[in-house]
């Protein structure tokens, strides 16, 4: 998918919503988007992930659209501008689980979009879905998602040491999460009330 496709003025089916932004359900057209945040130096590097083809992107779309334990969506500004993909993946109904994950355009970042997106996720996790815990992993040294996260209520509960190999290097993970507890002793509206 290009720019002009999904810029402003968008009419794509809005899911979910959240304070200024909103989710649209993420499609195979989608891959080139996503890959160009992926690929984005400093999103690679936070997230430990090698961005690999778009080929394997589109592929990996296809198979998460099939895949009934992820919930996969853009993240829309309200002019219809996408700026991010977010997922509620590895989705364990029986126990109550599931991991976030978030990246957002590099031109998106550090203007709270990431918090309410990620309030937005949590909102559906556990206002609309039966889960009791959400976790969320990031290198202990991404100050930023550690941030995001903190602000979306999120608790770091621990590390996995030497956990992610990147660039030759390794780094350790935080490990977070938000109870269902947790979420509902958070002081401000639900996406349902936005």
């Amino acid at each position: 998918m290009n720019e002009d496709a999904s810029g402003p003025g968008d009419e794509r089916a809005r899911c979910w919503r959240g304070r200024g932004i909103a989710f649209a359900p993420l499609e195979i057209g989608d891959a080139e988007l996503v890959q160009r945040w992926r690929s984005d130096p400093v999103a690679a590097h936070e997230a430990g992930v090698w961005p690999g083809s778009l080929y394997e992107l589109r592929e990996r779309i296809e198979r998460y659209l099939d895949d009934s334990t992820r919930d996969d969506f853009l993240v829309l500004l309200p002019d219809g501008t996408p700026i991010g993909h977010i997922a509620l993946h590895t989705q364990q109904l029986s126990e109550g689980t599931a991991e976030a994950y978030l990246v957002l355009a590099p031109e998106h970042r550090g203007r709270a979009h990431g918090a309410a997106a990620l309030d937005a996720l949590v909102d559906l996790a556990f206002g609309e879905l039966p889960m009791h815990r959400v976790e969320a992993l990031t290198h202990t040294g991404n100050t930023a998602a550690l941030s995001v996260l903190a602000a979306a209520g999120f608790v770091q509960e621990g590390v996995r040491r030497s956990s992610c190999l990147h660039r030759g290097r390794r780094y350790d993970n935080a490990v977070l999460s938000l109870l269902r507890e947790e979420w509902e002793a958070l002081e401000r509206p639900r996406s349902w009330e936005l």
